[in-house]
C-alpha cells in the first residue's frame, strides 16, 4: 500500500487544482508503482470515477492476473488508460474527426472512446476477441503519473471483486482484492464517484453511447454534431444470453450488494413511498435487515434499519458520487433487504439510474 494522501500537495491553475511536481515522497512511490507495473504486476489506483486496477495491457500474463484477482467473465473487455495521446500512436488504427473532437473536449476526463485496435497492440484479452479497444485519458493526477511512470498502456477495470459495487476508497479495494494483487496507491476518495461513459464513433459521425457516465448526453450532443443515440443494449436486462459486450458493463449484473435490491419507480413521490414504506414493512415482519436509499427531500417519509441519502434530487452528481459507498454500507451492515427510489433520467441520472438497475438486476416496481 503506498499511502500518497499526505504527501498530496495541490496548487491552482487554470483547470483547477493540481498536484505539485516537486513532491519526492509521492514521486518515488508513483515510481515504485510503476516499476511494478512494467514489470507485469497489477496496481490499483485512484481515477477521478473509482478505483482502477491497472495492468500492462500489451502483457497478456499481466492481464489475465486482473481477471483472475477480479473473477472477471473472459468476454467483458477492458478500457485502456493512457496519460497522453502519443500513446494512441501504435494503440490504434485511426482516430476520425469526431473522435478528436471528443477527444479535446473531454480528454483528460470521464471518456471512453471505442477504436480500432491495432494489429498486436494489445494482450487479445484485454478487447474480449474484439476488433476495437475502449481508450481513455482519466483526469487525476495520480493516475497520469502513475501511466507515464510505467511507460505502457495501462488496462484497466475497477479495482472490486466482478459484480460488487465499484470502489471510491483504498479500503473499498482492500476489502474486495486484499492479497489478490500486487498493490494499491492510496489517493483518497474519488471524484465522480461512476465510471466513464463510453462511446463508439460511427461512420456518419454520429456518436453511440455504449455506457453512460460521467460525460452526459447533452455535452456530447455539444460537440457530436452529427447526433447522439443510446446503444439498443443499454435497455436490456443484461441477461448472459446477449451477445458479447462492446464495452465493459453492457452485459452483467454490476455493482451489486449482497442483499435482495429492487428500485421503485412512479410519476409520484408519495405513491413511490408509500410502496417503498410497504416493502420495507413487510421484509421487517420477516425478520429481515433493511435499507432505503432515498433522497434527501424524501427521507423523512421511510423507517429502515438504514437509511441512505443520495443527496437532493437536483443535484445528481452527489448520487453519482455517494451510491457505491452506500451499496457497501450496506454490506457492512447485513442489510438483506434494499429498497431504492428511481431518478430521471436527465444528464448524470442516466448513469445513476444505469448503476441502479445493473446493481439490482433490473428489478423494478412500477406503481
Amino acid at each position: 500500500m503506498w499511502d500518497v494522501t499526505g504527501a498530496m500537495v495541490f496548487e491552482e491553475s487554470q483547470s483547477g487544482k493540481i498536484l505539485k511536481e516537486d513532491d519526492a515522497q509521492l514521486a518515488a512511490a508513483l515510481q515504485e508503482a510503476g516499476k511494478i507495473l512494467a514489470s507485469g504486476g497489477t496496481v490499483a489506483f485512484p481515477t477521478e470515477t473509482v478505483y482502477g486496477l491497472g495492468a500492462d495491457a500489451r502483457n497478456t500474463e499481466a492481464v489475465e492476473a486482473v481477471f483472475a484477482a477480479k473473477g472477471r467473465p473472459s468476454d467483458n473487455p477492458l478500457i485502456v488508460h493512457i496519460a497522453s495521446m502519443s500513446q494512441l500512436d501504435g494503440l490504434v488504427t485511426r482516430v476520425n474527426e469526431t473522435e478528436r473532437r471528443l477527444m479535446e473536449a473531454f480528454w483528460p476526463g470521464p471518456l471512453t472512446v471505442v477504436l480500432p485496435v491495432a494489429p498486436g497492440a494489445v494482450s487479445p484479452r484485454v478487447t474480449a476477441g474484439l476488433s476495437t479497444v475502449g481508450v481513455r485519458m482519466p483526469a487525476h493526477d495520480i493516475a497520469l503519473r502513475l501511466i507515464a511512470a510505467a511507460a505502457c498502456p495501462v488496462a484497466a477495470p475497477s479495482a472490486n471483486r466482478s459484480g460488487r459495487p465499484s470502489p471510491t476508497l483504498a479500503s473499498h479495494v482492500g476489502e474486495d482484492l486484499a492479497g489478490r494483487i500486487d498493490g494499491i496507491v492510496d489517493g483518497g476518495p474519488t471524484g465522480v464517484g461512476v465510471e466513464s461513459t463510453v462511446v463508439e464513433v460511427g461512420a456518419d459521425g454520429t456518436v453511440t453511447v455504449l455506457r453512460p457516465g460521467g460525460i452526459t448526453v447533452r455535452q456530447l450532443a455539444r460537440v457530436a454534431t452529427a447526433g447522439v443515440q443510446l446503444d439498443a443494449a443499454l435497455l436490456e436486462a443484461g441477461g448472459v444470453d446477449i451477445p458479447a459486450p462492446r464495452a465493459p458493463g453492457m452485459k452483467y449484473t454490476h455493482y451489486a450488494p449482497r442483499g435482495a435490491m429492487r428500485i421503485v419507480a412512479g410519476a409520484a413521490p408519495e405513491r413511490v413511498a408509500a410502496r417503498i414504506q410497504a416493502e420495507l414493512d413487510a421484509a421487517a415482519e420477516r425478520g429481515e435487515t433493511t435499507g432505503v436509499l432515498a433522497f434527501d427531500e424524501h427521507l423523512p417519509r421511510y423507517r429502515a434499519d438504514y437509511v441512505e441519502s443520495l443527496g437532493s434530487i437536483a443535484a445528481l452528481e452527489t448520487a453519482a458520487h455517494r451510491l457505491y459507498a452506500a451499496l457497501r454500507r450496506f454490506d457492512d451492515r447485513g442489510v438483506t433487504c434494499i429498497l431504492a427510489e428511481s431518478c430521471p433520467q436527465d444528464g448524470l441520472g442516466s448513469a445513476v439510474m444505469n448503476r441502479l438497475l445493473k446493481a439490482a438486476g433490473h428489478n423494478v416496481i412500477h406503481v
